[in-house]
């Protein structure tokens, strides 16, 4: 365990008690029920990973116009909420914390997933390049989006905030944005998805603006304490490009200087010329969490150093709910199965042991 002390220490995320700085990362697995709902294999599978210092759920949608993917888990629903109560009382009495990434897809997304009549929006009427697995219809073209009126701008701010209301009462410990891989926050923080001429277009601090009312919007719910964003400079996933991924970044990171956010959670950019994790440390006073190819020794390492306050793991945590354990016993982590990343069932998810 002295090998790794750093990482394995107690101490606190934002306002959130960890008992070690080992956080799960967001992961989507595409295990709900068809309509969103979570289901048993998705309480097992958090349950089981509970040893980590802080789990953060899976990329959520807010509203079904926010759904990008068959059974990704929605917290709009009644039902919604009262599964989602099942996994965290299930990962509390585990000794775990776990907090929920709202993720809105915005042009991400295909009617052959939402069906018929809900929309798909973005900041303007840009179509991404590139295909979508369906269910019913195998491989389908992304939708062209409708373009959000300046009002239906603010009605998505304010789903963020009851989205992070349902959270709370399904009894998650705080929230996440994903303001990454393409989704809506990134849609509207990147010059070439952004071509908007309101308050929420042109310079970076207007394209910035969604984002930061987001986060704003979901502190209202759970307090600043436990509101944490997710940001990764130079991302192009989805068919995502921007002038200045820096210069935008940095003008989201200024935004939110007026409050004491719980925790930024950064992903190392893509690309080289671009240091995330100095930009993280230099602009953001509170808890913050790096990610991507690090190993514990890197980890704890990291941390010790003081470049980072926790390191969140993805991969590592698939096939391995003892993640944690495992660190602790210096034993390497077990390989995953690529093939059952995303199939439905407990296969490939909730039965590694």
């Amino acid at each position: 365990m002295a090998k790794y002390e750093a990482l394995l220490q107690a101490g606190k995320i934002g306002d959130i008690e960890v008992a070690n700085r080992v956080i799960m990362a967001p992961m989507t697995r595409n295990r709900a029920d068809a309509d969103g709902t979570p289901n048993d294999i998705m309480r097992d599978y958090y349950s089981q990973r509970a040893s980590a210092g802080l789990i953060i759920a899976e990329g959520t949608w807010p509203v079904a116009a926010g759904q990008a993917y068959n059974r990704q888990p929605g917290i709009e629903t009644t039902a919604h909420i009262k599964a989602w109560k099942a996994i965290t009382d299930s990962v509390h009495q585990a000794g775990g914390k776990i907090v929920l990434q709202i993720m809105h897809a915005g042009r991400i997304g295909s009617h052959h997933i939402k069906g018929k009549g809900v929309p798909t929006v973005a900041p303007s009427a840009i179509k991404a390049n590139g295909e979508v697995h369906t269910d019913s219809a195998g491989m389908q073209p992304y939708d062209v989006p409708e373009e959000l009126s300046t009002r239906q701008v603010w009605q998505v701010i304010d789903e963020h905030r009851q989205a992070a209301a349902n959270a709370l009462e399904a009894g998650f410990d705080g929230v996440e944005l994903h303001c990454t891989s393409g989704y809506l926050p990134m849609q509207f923080l990147c010059s070439d998805t952004n071509q908007r001429t309101d308050e929420f277009g042109g310079s970076a601090k207007n394209r910035a603006k969604f984002a930061a009312q987001c986060i704003f919007a979901m502190a209202d719910i759970f307090g600043e304490g436990r509101v944490g964003l997710r940001m990764n400079p130079g991302n192009r996933f989805n068919d995502t490009n921007d002038e200045n991924p820096e210069q935008s970044h940095q003008a989201l990171l200024d935004a939110l200087a007026s409050i004491n956010m719980g925790y930024l959670h950064m992903m190392r950019a893509p690309d080289d010329s671009i240091n995330a994790f100095q930009m993280g440390r230099d602009s953001y006073q509170g808890s913050l969490i790096l990610n991507d190819s690090f190993d514990a020794s890197l980890a704890s390492q990291t941390i010790l150093d003081g470049h980072a306050d926790a390191v969140s793991f993805a991969r590592h945590f698939i096939a391995n709910p003892d993640y944690v354990q495992r660190i602790i016993d210096d034993k390497p982590p077990m390989k995953f199965d690529r093939k059952t990343l995303y199939t439905a069932g407990a296969t490939g998810y909730s039965d590694y042991v």
